[in-house]
């Protein structure tokens, strides 16, 4: 991360009273300008950097120095995304990724070793699913799940090779929550490291190193984007386990690409602005759906009705633009009413300016086994929809007529 200011904060005020405030953060911390004097940070489009001569090559490698060497390691625009993140979260450093999930693999492949042990809430994403029942097991990696909705036992899952607190809030896609402050408690208590995906809720809705969490992930493609254009992903948190990740992936190379980074951290300078209409739009889809007879269930967490309401209204500013609900008929049902969508668009992403409405059951979560699905409290007719920027009329009206369809 070198070679960065946040232009016109620090100079603005010495006491740096600016830097709390999140919306000048995410527009005024830069790259530094380079000789052409430009307002908006350009692309550096480089594999590799040069030297002025042998003992400055020496002395980067042996990092002595902070330089950029190769861009799998840093590159500016990667170095001003993850400052940015860093900053957001309230993080001590930081290391961008091609994708979430090579975020959620690196971070916890750089810390496990064989024989270790790992808690994590079962209502995880079917991929972080996969490392875990899959993959983590061939190097001699074990979990143990708990129940969301029973916190309580969290504890009782603990062992003494356990290294690894691991959880989503919200969770992706049962849209529950998780206590961030008990999560901390519990990983302080047995010497844990609490690891929270946080990408539901972005730095702007939810701060989870505020409540004990060591480390912070996100995909970056979801929210963070916001136009589905670019794929990315970022882990931040404590310097000396960052060190370790930076060092697992600069030799496994998942490295963020320099374009995609500059993509993300110009979408950083509005995220503010895009996630208040997105919680503003989805919070009303979410009472549109309490209210309509054909409609089981919906959990939002700024709902009344959710279960985890208060723990919600504790620790998150805003309820997001995920709402998970479930048409009454069951699969075919839910089937049925997604094909009558007329504006609201069939994908398996999430936090897009377009509405997105996806069935888990059978896209991101059609890998687990039925008993799997139902004990991470994915139904099959269970629907989650990624409430966009577009009118409110017009989502709730699309919503309404495939209903009535």
């Amino acid at each position: 991360m070198e070679n960065l200011q946040a232009i016109g904060i620090e100079k603005s005020d010495c006491n740096g009273h600016f830097k709390e405030n999140f919306e000048t953060i995410a527009v005024r911390t830069q790259s530094e300008r380079t000789q052409f004097q430009e307002h908006s940070v350009p692309l550096y489009l480089t594999s590799s950097y040069v030297f002025e001569d042998s003992e400055d090559m020496r002395a980067g490698f042996a990092e002595e120095k902070e330089r950029n060497i190769y861009s799998r390691f840093t590159n500016p625009n990667t170095s001003e995304f993850v400052e940015k993140i860093a900053k957001m979260e309230g993080a001590e450093a930081g290391y961008a990724f091609a994708t979430g999930m090579a975020a959620v693999f690196s971070t916890l492949a750089a810390l496990l070793n064989s024989g270790d042990h790992i808690v994590a809430a079962r209502s995880v994403f079917g991929s972080t699913h996969g490392l875990f029942t899959r993959y983590f097991p061939k190097w001699n990696i074990s979990h143990s799940y708990f129940d969301v909705n029973k916190p309580e036992t969290i504890e009782s899952f603990i062992k003494p090779e356990t290294k690894i607190l691991f959880a989503e809030s919200p969770t992706n896609p049962g849209v529950d929550i998780l206590d961030l402050k008990l999560l901390g408690e519990i990983a302080k208590k047995h010497d844990l490291i609490l690891i929270i995906d946080n990408c539901f809720a972005t730095p702007y809705i939810q701060n989870p190193i505020k409540f004990g969490a060591d480390l912070v992930i996100h995909s970056a493609t979801k929210l963070i984007d916001g136009q589905g254009r670019v794929l990315g992903g970022v882990t931040v948190g404590r310097e000396d386990l960052i060190r370790e990740i930076y060092l697992f992936s600069r030799n496994t190379g998942p490295a963020l690409s320099p374009f995609n980074a500059w993509v993300l951290s110009k979408s950083l300078e509005t995220l503010s602005v895009r996630l208040e209409k997105h919680c503003e739009n989805a919070l009303k889809v979410a009472e549109f759906l309490e209210d309509d007879e054909q409609i089981g269930w919906v959990k939002y967490p700024f709902l009344k009705s959710h279960p985890q309401y208060e723990i919600a209204k504790r620790q998150m500013r805003l309820g997001g633009n995920v709402v998970a609900f479930e048409v009454k008929g069951g699969i075919e049902a839910g089937r049925k009413f997604i094909d009558s969508l007329q504006l609201c668009t069939r994908s398996a992403n999430l936090g897009d300016t377009r509405t997105i409405v996806t069935h888990p059951a059978s896209t991101t979560h059609s890998k687990l086994s039925e008993e799997e699905r139902l004990e991470a409290g994915i139904s099959d007719g269970l629907v989650r929809i990624s409430v966009g920027l577009e009118h409110i009329d017009d989502i709730i009206n699309d919503l309404k007529n495939a209903l009535n369809n």
